[in-house]
């Protein structure tokens, strides 16, 4: 889930932007995010994902072709980042969320047996597993693709903040807020479902477009530090404390962090008491300097055709025609904004 920032960001940190103002500029995207977003969506009307004829989900291969084509029409460079080994803070969390979808699993049965298809819909939206063959077969696609993309050594917000530290990438592309805690200079919401979306539970769509946040305006116009807001985040809750402390919200939380001044010192001036079982401190330093790859290399090439058609078509079923449509228009959007447009090899190695 991340932090919610969404109450502390003000309209003059935050922009909609559309797609081609980020023509040209590498985005690194959080795969893991991506892909729960595309089978979260990509859905048939009574909430059955898309699967190939032997029950294999498919709707996270389909939504990584088609808007990853989307994405380098407009000229975006994307490079996604794939989550590693989760630390041992984020344990609680992952079996929380693991619950949150066995419930959600129920609740989908027993309304496709009501005969309730748009709520067995919002159900099946909470329902999405992503196996590690899943994930496999999504690198095995991008690279036939030629699109790049980086193993993480933990968390890939993290890995993919850094690559804007270091000037790799401009901005990073999730719907989570948290790379901004990790120090991404730039961060991008809704770039994979930007377009006409249907408000849930509501026969009404409204138009979604990306929206750019920027750190140092940020930081600027709450007149804090990104460790401050490190703090703050973590007083809110984050993946690794979830919850965060009784009684304080975001308001209140940058408050207290404002008056105290050190952060360290603001979240140590809260009662033992009221943290439980968890160490602030402790997930303060991971936020300031988490395990990172430092040895990815960017790197877009042609594509493979005939390789894209062996894992869509031959493997999953998908229409022959629309994967050969979708291949052309990635061959002309990559000869038209890719090719010969990529830094020099040896300023991707580090």
């Amino acid at each position: 889930m991340g932090v919610d920032l969404r109450e502390l960001i003000p309209e003059g940190a935050r922009r909609e932007v559309e797609l081609s103002s980020l023509k040209g500029e590498v985005t690194a995207l959080d795969a893991y995010n991506m892909l729960y977003q595309f089978l979260a969506a990509i859905r048939q009307p009574d909430g059955t994902p898309l699967m190939d004829r032997e029950g294999r989900v498919t709707s996270h291969l389909s939504g990584l072709f088609y808007r990853t084509i989307s994405l380098v029409e407009e000229g975006v460079r994307p490079v996604y980042v794939f989550d590693g080994k989760p630390p041992e803070m984020k344990a609680r969390e992952v079996e929380e969320r693991v619950r949150r979808r066995v419930e959600a699993e129920e609740k989908y049965r027993a309304a496709l047996e009501a005969g309730l298809v748009e709520e067995a819909r919002k159900y099946a939206q909470a329902t999405g597993r992503l196996t590690s063959d899943m994930v496999s077969e999504a690198k095995e696609l991008l690279e036939a693709m030629g699109i790049p993309w980086v193993q993480a050594e933990a968390e890939g917000e993290a890995q993919a903040a850094y690559m804007t530290v270091r000037g790799d990438a401009y901005a990073t592309g999730s719907q989570d807020y948290d790379s901004l805690l990790f120090g991404a200079r730039r961060l991008v919401r809704n770039i994979a479902i930007t377009g006409k979306r249907k408000l849930p539970g509501r026969d009404e769509y409204v138009e979604v477009k990306p929206e750019l946040i920027e750190l140092d305006k940020l930081l600027k116009t709450l007149a804090i530090t990104r460790e401050q807001l490190i703090a703050v985040a973590i007083i809110i809750g984050t993946d690794y404390n979830p919850g965060g402390v009784k009684g304080y919200g975001p308001q209140k939380a940058l408050k207290h962090v404002k008056a105290v001044k050190d952060p360290v010192k603001a979240l140590q001036a809260i009662p033992k008491a009221e943290w439980g079982d968890v160490d602030p401190v402790r997930i303060y330093e991971y936020f300031q300097n988490p395990p990172v790859n430092k040895n990815y290399k960017i790197e877009f090439k042609d594509s493979d055709p005939e390789r894209i058609k062996e894992i869509l078509v031959y493997k999953h079923d998908f229409n022959p025609d629309r994967v050969e449509k979708g291949i052309e228009r990635l061959k002309k959007a990559y000869k038209e904004h890719l090719k010969g447009k990529q830094r020099k090899l040896d300023t991707w190695f580090r």
